[in-house]
């Protein structure tokens, strides 16, 4: 298997056409028969990889070349996902527009040539897959929390975080999923999961979700100004899943199908195993 069969695994997987702005293959390679994935692989990881006779090395977070510098880019599909959680799309785009322009700034000065440099120097083929997997967590988790709550139209906070933790990613990780606003007793309201797009959009992103009706959040994570404006916002709540664990549902749906066409596969750095 090649660098392109595999990626082209993890488009059909997510339901893509096309390889998103936050991923891609840095440094092709064939004849494929063990990897090695991370959520973050750098040059360490690689030589571990190497060590471990790896064919391939591909990270979840983008930490070099083009899927690093246009990370930005991939934020726009959080307006579809507004949009299906209900809000009017012209004000998807405004609440985007900050962060988006936030984020870009903030990797336009980031060294993106250090992995990609060290993956060419090793000879070491590799990726990254961000979006992808992101949307695959995404998925799996909102399917699974509306099997879990659809009988239950007064579910509360603890209701949503046991049913996460149904998951083996979220029963394993040291990082357990936890409700950053709300309490345990509140009701959940409408429960909707926010995983994929690039990375969050804000606090002005979270009010456009909340006054469309969104009761509770799902994110993988969520920082402490976001959390402290929805508190004072006093409209909704926010669970946060995990980073670790979630990245790891979706990047596992991937690992496993590759598993099943007999690739070898080293989970590491970060990703939890389910087994």
């Amino acid at each position: 298997m090649n660098t392109k069969e595999i990626m082209d695994i993890a488009l059909k997987l997510a339901g893509l056409e096309e390889i998103p702005a936050d991923s891609g293959i840095i440094v092709e390679g064939d004849n494929i028969k063990k990897v090695a994935m991370g959520v973050d692989m750098e040059l360490a990881e690689m030589l571990l990889a190497r060590d471990l006779g790896v064919d391939l090395v591909i990270t979840h977070h983008p930490t070099g070349g083009s899927p690093r510098i246009n990370l930005h880019k991939v934020m726009e599909n959080q307006i579809n996902t507004m949009v299906r959680a209900g809000v009017p799309i012209n004000r998807a785009q405004k609440a985007l527009t900050e962060k988006k322009g936030e984020v870009e700034r903030g990797l336009h000065v980031s060294n993106y040539d250090r992995a990609v440099s060290a993956a060419k120097l090793l000879k070491m083929p590799f990726m990254g897959i961000h979006t992808p997997a992101d949307i695959l967590a995404e998925k799996k988790v909102q399917k699974l929390l509306d099997e879990k709550l659809k009988d239950n139209p007064k579910a509360k906070l603890q209701d949503v975080i046991d049913a996460l933790e149904t998951l083996p990613e979220y029963q394993r990780t040291l990082a357990k999923p936890v409700i950053r606003v709300g309490s345990k007793d509140d009701f959940a309201g409408k429960v909707f999961v926010t995983m994929a797009g690039g990375t969050g959009g804000g606090s002005n992103v979270m009010k456009a979700y909340f006054e469309a009706g969104v009761g509770t959040i799902i994110a993988m994570h969520m920082p402490e100004d976001v959390i402290k404006a929805v508190r004072e916002q006093n409209i909704g709540n926010i669970i946060v899943a995990g980073h670790m664990a979630s990245d790891s549902v979706g990047i596992n749906e991937f690992l496993q199908e590759l598993e099943s066409k007999g690739i070898e596969v080293v989970r590491m750095s970060g990703i939890i195993d389910p087994k």
